[in-house]
């Protein structure tokens, strides 16, 4: 029973790492002052997009069509396609696009952060200030690279826009994805970039040039987004939220299309803490708060997952009722409040909140799901090989007619069909 004790207590005491470095940065806020644009750049910057893609001709066009449709200066922005190990006509959208295509195959090293190790080698990269990673499944608005632009300059620090659902109308897991995306980019990120904390990369980030030059490309494992922003929190570097830079991906609308897509995600954390947990921990450069909220974020579970192993470990806490039983569910219990929080809050700017909590009611199928997900990624303790989630067509307008609605923060719209951000899933 103390044997069981002490494992609950760890547990208790990882779920509440990120509400412990949440409280932190509540406390530290009266003495943060608010981050203002560096005004050191002279200069508009320039921009490399580069956009990965492993058989996308099925979406590619779209978001090729929404790259080039910035409302920023085109000989600033250059747009080159990684047609990675494709079986399709994935180079032939892009030539007929007019756009410039590296196809590769390597059957060994497989996957996207190769293909960007690949091309990251051969590209002049002293030609831009940043380089931008955009998954071939989304779109960007039409004002992304200017608002990238306003935190120039750029050469040595990462930028993390606002990542968000494109379908978000399709079915309850794309409305809980979207929901908790606001959470995320509105609430959590926002409090990290106000007490100077990094922020989670994900898709569309922009990484200064000066850095890929000086380290290349150093993101190797399943979730590359995890593991590069755990190499640049170790080595000080600045991971920064923009949130005005809006793009949009597709979610997975079922529970079969989204079972790679969480798994891998969940296994790739925990292989970038096994990999990276030491340095970060003896690394020189970053303040102890900021190792704590990184382990946080690593460790975390998503907010479904996590409430699901909250239950299901109070209710084995009450019923073997080992030594310190009520305080230990009151410790897990306490863990859960600060998505309720962040959601609540989510609500109240959702542009149609009566949809959204109507999406909850397909939380107890999908929580049982989750958390059967999330052991299974523990129990191969981050061993897993990539597979490329499964892709469905959307019925969406040109990316060009994006405009900003009135609904509410992280909000686009695509002629009349409903767009809303989002970057950390249920």
């Amino acid at each position: 029973m103390i044997i069981l004790t002490l494992l609950i207590a760890v547990a208790a005491a990882i779920l509440l790492l990120p509400t412990l470095s949440d409280l932190i940065s509540l406390a530290r806020l009266h003495r943060a002052s608010p981050r203002t644009t560096d005004d050191g750049a002279s200069r508009l910057p320039s921009f490399l997009f580069l956009i990965p893609a492993h058989n996308e001709e099925l979406l590619l066009d779209t978001c090729l069509r929404s790259v080039r449709a910035l409302t920023y200066p085109p000989e600033l922005i250059e747009i080159i396609v990684i047609a990675d190990n494709c079986v399709d006509g994935t180079a032939e959208v892009v030539r007929a696009a007019g756009l410039r295509c590296l196809e590769r195959t390597d059957i060994v090293h497989r996957g996207k952060p190769w293909a960007l190790a690949w091309a990251i080698e051969q590209l002049p990269l002293h030609r831009y200030d940043g380089v931008v990673i955009v998954d071939a499944d989304a779109v960007v608005a039409p004002d992304f690279a200017t608002q990238l632009a306003r935190a120039a300059p750029l050469a040595r620090k990462a930028l993390q826009p606002f990542n968000g659902v494109s379908n978000r109308s399709e079915h309850a897991l794309t409305r809980l994805g979207a929901l908790f995306a606001v959470s995320r980019f509105c609430f959590i990120n926002a409090l990290k970039q106000r007490v100077g904390l990094n922020v989670p990369l994900a898709n569309g980030l922009c990484i200064g040039t000066a850095l890929l030059i000086e380290h290349g490309w150093q993101a190797f494992s399943i979730c590359e987004d995890w593991e590069l922003y755990t190499i640049l929190t170790e080595h000080g570097i600045r991971v920064e939220n923009v949130p005005d830079a809006r793009i949009l991906s597709q979610e997975a609308r079922s529970l079969r299309q989204s079972s790679s897509q969480r798994t891998r995600w969940t296994a790739g954390r925990i292989a970038v803490l096994r990999q990276h947990l030491s340095a970060l921990l003896q690394s020189p450069h970053v303040r102890w708060h900021q190792k704590l909220d990184c382990i946080a974020e690593l460790t975390a579970p998503g907010p479904v997952a996590h409430v699901a192993l909250v239950i299901v470990i109070v209710l084995l806490t009450f019923l073997l009722h080992p030594p310190g039983a009520l305080w230990l569910a009151l410790a897990l219990l306490a863990s859960i409040v600060r998505h309720i929080v962040y959601a609540l809050a989510a609500l109240r700017v959702d542009p149609e909140p009566g949809s959204a909590i109507a999406a909850f009611a397909y939380l107890p199928v999908y929580a049982v799901w989750r958390l059967g997900i999330q052991l299974l990624s523990v129990a191969t303790f981050g061993g897993r090989l990539w597979v490329r989630t499964e892709r469905h067509v959307e019925s969406v307008a040109s990316p060009g007619s994006h405009s900003l609605s009135d609904g509410g923060p992280g909000v686009i719209r695509t002629g009349s069909t409903g767009m809303e951000t989002r970057q950390n899933q249920p």
